[in-house]
């Protein structure tokens, strides 16, 4: 399934966006995000853990001071790839579908990108660095501070949330009266980019990407800053706070969704081969040193 989209770029049809065709994956697309508990197997332990200590300490006031330590940028100074082969040594504790370096995924996700959209470079970049925000996790952040699914703090937690059940009973903003009603501590169909989301790898590059200038479009930092609401964008979620136009960026995020979620595999892209054709692109979209 391709779709056609270039005569109107903003007009998407997600119809079958999160229906992709077997050709996308080794394995049958319901076996993908499967966080069943099974505290006999290591993996989906590990996954639990992460999102058990995420539930608990993802706060309003957590994520303010995230903001503060990390909106400086002043941790270090890096070029893209350098800060993608970081990646070589990082294991998405989170993520139920694989384990391996995130880089690996970060190369499945940029090729299948550019497979059906090869006249979209910047989709493909999208997908090269769209987790590089993780590199957090060398710099003294946890795990559950970087990786996983993403939900807006202050305010009530939507049901489709993973773990949703019993994950959340020691975080302290459920007791507080202004963060734990629907609409918590937003107005009504406030927008999209007036929420406060958790702190985590994807709003940490989006800024990054912005405090550098990035030329990237719009609907890449959409996809970016984005692709783990899944309580939003797959869940249906939290449609109270949301607006016409976020309709439009769910649209965008959910096409990324299909590289992003459905390559994730143990076949490893040649990275050495590609790398070339990916310089071309950062240093057309985000070149030289980044301030992090």
């Amino acid at each position: 399934m391709r779709i056609i989209v270039e005569e109107h770029p903003n007009l998407l049809d997600v119809s079958e966006l999160l229906r992709p065709e077997k050709s996308f994956t080794d394995k049958d697309v319901s076996m993908f995000r499967d966080y069943t508990v099974d505290d006999s197997d290591p993996l989906k332990e590990r996954v639990r853990r992460t999102y058990k200590l995420m539930h608990t300490h993802q706060t309003v006031d957590f994520v303010k001071g995230r903001h503060a330590d990390w909106l400086k940028f002043d941790h270090f100074k890096a070029n893209i790839r350098d800060a993608l082969e970081r990646l070589n040594d990082l294991v998405d504790e989170s993520d139920p579908d694989l384990d391996l370096p995130n880089i690996v995924h970060a190369f499945q996700t940029a090729e299948r990108a550019r497979e059906e959209y090869p006249e979209w470079d910047w989709l493909h970049l999208t997908g090269l660095i769209h987790d590089l925000g993780k590199v957090m996790a060398f710099y003294g952040e946890p795990q559950w501070a970087v990786v996983g699914d993403t939900f807006p703090v202050g305010c009530e937690w939507g049901p489709s949330i993973v773990y949703r059940e019993d994950s959340f009973v020691d975080n302290v903003d459920g007791a507080n009266p202004k963060y734990n009603t629907k609409t918590g501590m937003y107005q009504p169909k406030c927008g999209l980019q007036n929420l406060t989301m958790s702190w985590g790898h994807d709003e940490y590059l989006y800024r990054v990407l912005k405090h550098n200038k990035s030329t990237l479009p719009e609907q890449a930092l959409y996809m970016i800053r984005y692709h783990s609401f899944y309580p939003w964008h797959s869940g249906g979620d939290y449609g109270h706070l949301t607006t016409e136009k976020d309709e439009e960026i769910k649209n965008w995020v959910l096409l990324f969704n299909r590289y992003d979620l459905y390559t994730k595999s143990t076949k490893k892209p040649d990275m050495e081969a590609l790398w070339p054709y990916y310089q071309g692109l950062i240093d057309k979209y985000c070149p030289g040193e980044l301030e992090w």
